[in-house]
């Protein structure tokens, strides 16, 4: 055989084969593949390779197909034990939440339409009255995620101007998103004061000046400082900026809306604690403990948040109507006192280690291998740092520990634990008790 004797993509195409390949990827796409599959085949063959019958070439171009169109953003069961797993898509979504996503993205909606008036309405209508029940404040803004929310605020009321933070809070959270970064997009001037360790009361006072925009406060999210260390509280924060003039902002990160230590964990600083000790505004995320969709948070003085909505940038960083339909029914959870209940985020962190024991229990008698091991589960998430919850995790010994965490994670669907100690282990707490089954059956097909 030559390369003459390849067959033209208009005889593949009329094949049986090739009318299937069309039928089940459209006739552009097969063309493409074909023609890739053919170009693959004569470089092959001038390296003395066969030449394959043609239902071989079409199946190739099929393969090729599937493997390119195929959906890399696929559900997979979190069995790490970190509760708010950024890689893994952070917040689980109540019921309702799901619900309401779903008949937001199914048809039309009220997004900017008032039906009372049949004129346009405002999207921001949508949530505010709810947040400001739940956390107290005079209004508030949602935009896309919480770097926007922060970048939003910053570039509406202190371009130009200057900022004034604790070096201590120069921060920087996963994906490379760094506070004074922010501040110079912004086009806002960073003002630093203190030390690494200690920024005391007297530090910001002296940095107070006809140019200062703002006083922040950036929560340190995902590291402590401790030691010999010290800083000046929210309260003195509000104390200094009122008496010059100077709005607090205070950038919490992951917006816990209920107590932490409720819950066997560290205080968490919480969104209604900031609105109460007078920050003129308080920026969150939605989809960390607050257990929604993505979204960034802004609540706190109506004449700001004013300001932050009437700016050209609130456009181009506002949130989508799933994303308002979701947090909506999430927010709903809080203002009816049953987000511990309703609220993944908030169930998985309430779990009890006798409840956890038991289901690992129940996974080891179903699949007869795998050891109970205590463990420690994680908030995650930039939430907590250090904090942990005691947990119990099925525990597979293997010679090869981390060819078996490979290929749990190219089961159907995939399964994500963590390697520790030389055994794979899976923490009951973060999956959800309706994939129990889902999780035996990929162990089972990995296993024998």
């Amino acid at each position: 055989m030559t390369l003459r004797d390849l067959p033209s993509i208009d005889g593949l195409l009329s094949s049986e084969a090739g009318a299937a390949l069309r039928a089940e990827f459209g006739h552009t796409l097969a063309v493409d593949a074909l023609r890739l599959e053919v170009d693959r085949t004569r470089a092959a063959m001038r390296q003395g390779l066969p030449l394959p019958a043609a239902p071989d070439l079409v199946a190739g171009a099929r393969r090729w197909l599937r493997v390119q169109l195929a959906a890399s953003l696929q559900p997979v069961i979190n069995a790490t034990g970190v509760i708010l797993h950024t890689n893994l898509g952070r917040a689980v979504l109540s019921q309702d939440a799901q619900r309401a996503m779903l008949a937001a993205a199914a048809g039309y909606s009220t997004l900017e339409y008032d039906l009372s008036r049949g004129e346009r309405g405002r999207r921001d209508d949508h949530l505010e009255p709810l947040l400001r029940q739940v956390t107290g404040a005079e209004a508030a803004l949602v935009v896309n995620n919480n770097a926007a929310a922060v970048l939003l605020t910053l570039t509406a009321l202190a371009r130009r101007r200057e900022v004034v933070i604790s070096r201590s809070q120069l921060i920087e959270i996963g994906g490379g998103f760094r506070i004074p970064e922010v501040l110079a997009q912004s086009g806002a001037r960073l003002v630093e004061v203190g030390t690494t360790n200690r920024t005391h009361r007297g530090d910001i006072e002296a940095a107070l000046g006809e140019k200062t925009a703002l006083l922040l406060r950036a929560h340190t999210s995902n590291f402590k400082l401790v030691g010999f260390t010290t800083v000046p509280s929210l309260t003195e924060m509000v104390e200094l900026g009122r008496a010059a003039g100077v709005p607090v902002v205070d950038d919490l990160g992951s917006g816990a809306l209920l107590d932490t230590l409720s819950f066997g964990l560290g205080h968490e600083p919480t969104v209604q604690e900031s609105v109460q000790a007078g920050a003129a505004l308080v920026a969150f995320s939605g989809d960390k403990l607050v257990g929604g969709p993505q979204a960034g948070i802004v609540v706190g003085q109506a004449s700001l948040i004013e300001k932050l909505r009437k700016h050209p940038l609130a456009r181009a960083v506002r949130a989508d109507k799933v994303a308002l339909a979701g947090l909506h029914a999430t927010l709903l959870h809080y203002a009816r006192g049953e987000a511990v209940d309703q609220v993944p985020v908030w169930r998985m962190i309430a779990m009890t280690a006798d409840n956890l024991r038991r289901r690992a229990e129940g996974w080891a008698a179903e699949l007869g291998r795998g050891t109970l091991v205590a463990a420690r589960s994680t908030v995650g998430g930039g939430s907590l740092p250090e904090e942990t919850l005691p947990t119990w995790a099925l525990a597979l010994e293997s010679e090869h520990v981390s060819a078996l965490a490979a290929d749990l994670r190219q089961a159907t669907p995939p399964v994500v634990g963590r390697v520790e100690g030389g055994r794979l282990l899976l923490d009951p707490r973060t999956v959800l008790p309706e994939q129990d089954e889902a999780l035996l059956q990929a162990l089972r097909n990995v296993l024998s």
